[in-house]
């Protein structure tokens, strides 16, 4: 059962006219934008003396009116086991290697509580898997965002975990990966080397910003198709969102992104940034050999490819 708290808010002068959301992003900044949205487009968000919610978080807002938000206290999550088919590159005892599809969220969290591919792995691996990632995130040992393809290896044993979050921190893992960028680049290949931290002023990007964490990105172009241009992207390290924010900080956002990308997309029914990581390169945790895998490129993604090539997306 689920507690509930209301917090009760009086717009004053600065207020009137408002956007609700804005509203309650500037006088509740203990929560997250994408949690203040949520709570109204579930009616959380009411006048005071009206038990009709808000409806939209673009509803203005008028100096002197009393707005009562209900909290509710969201009930602990638990990941479990689910009958989801995986894309196994290589599996072993220690651990197993999965080309994720295009949609799918790694591990559960608020807004995505089942249907992750953590929820796959429980069912497919049972109790083998590392539990250093904590309950939610069992054997994860690094990510990638919903929308992004590729291979990704998860860990077994505590010893594999140990062992691949050492090579990420020394960045000897190697991840290579494909994306379809907006505009022609100047040059053929270049380094990105910018930091990255949470935006400034939203919560749910990330930015180049002063004082972030060091992000290099190396990258060269495959094919040239005018008004767009096929790359491959390194990872020397691997920040949140790092290839989307580095080549939108260019100039290039990556093709489909709808975060740093623009407002809409050229292309018809493309949903989410055309961006795949393809090759994946470590060391074995047991036997010390060292392994590269490769995802091939999604159904998806080669068609777009093919379109561009004929000259049929402008």
């Amino acid at each position: 059962m689920q507690e509930e708290d209301i917090i009760t808010l009086i717009a004053g002068p600065e207020d009137d006219q408002l956007r609700a959301d804005r509203f309650l992003a500037a006088h509740l900044p203990q929560y997250s934008r994408s949690f203040l949205q949520a709570r109204i487009k579930e009616g959380g968000l009411c006048r005071e003396g009206s038990d009709a919610p808000i409806l939209k978080g673009s509803e203005k807002i008028k100096a002197g009116e009393t707005l009562c938000l209900t909290i509710e206290e969201p009930e602990p999550l638990e990941a479990v086991p689910q009958d989801i088919p995986l894309d196994i590159l290589y599996e072993d005892d220690a651990l197993i290697v999965v080309n994720k599809p295009k949609g799918m969220v790694v591990h559960p969290a608020a807004g995505h509580p089942d249907g992750t591919l953590v929820n796959a792995l429980l069912y497919h691996c049972g109790a083998s898997l590392s539990g250093i990632g904590g309950v939610l995130r069992p054997g994860i040992v690094h990510r990638i965002d919903r929308d992004t393809t590729g291979a990704l290896v998860i860990c077994k044993t505590d010893l594999a975990h140990h062992s691949l979050a050492q090579q990420l921190k020394v960045h000897s893992i190697t991840r290579q990966y494909r994306a379809i960028l907006h505009g022609s680049l100047k040059t053929d290949e270049g380094t990105v080397d910018k930091p990255i931290g949470r935006h400034p002023n939203d919560r749910l990007k990330m930015a180049v910003v002063p004082g972030g964490k060091e992000a290099v990105t190396h990258y060269r172009v495959l094919e040239r198709f005018g008004n767009y241009t096929y790359v491959a992207c390194e990872l020397e390290t691997g920040r949140t969102h790092q290839i989307r924010v580095h080549m939108s900080s260019i100039g290039h956002p990556v093709l489909g992104d709808p975060v740093y990308g623009p407002a809409r997309c050229p292309v018809k029914g493309l949903e989410g940034q055309t961006l795949h990581a393809m090759t994946l390169g470590f060391t074995h945790p047991v036997t010390g050999e060292r392994m590269l895998f490769t995802a091939p490129l999604p159904a998806y993604f080669e068609e777009l490819l093919e379109k561009l090539r004929r000259g049929a997306i402008k």
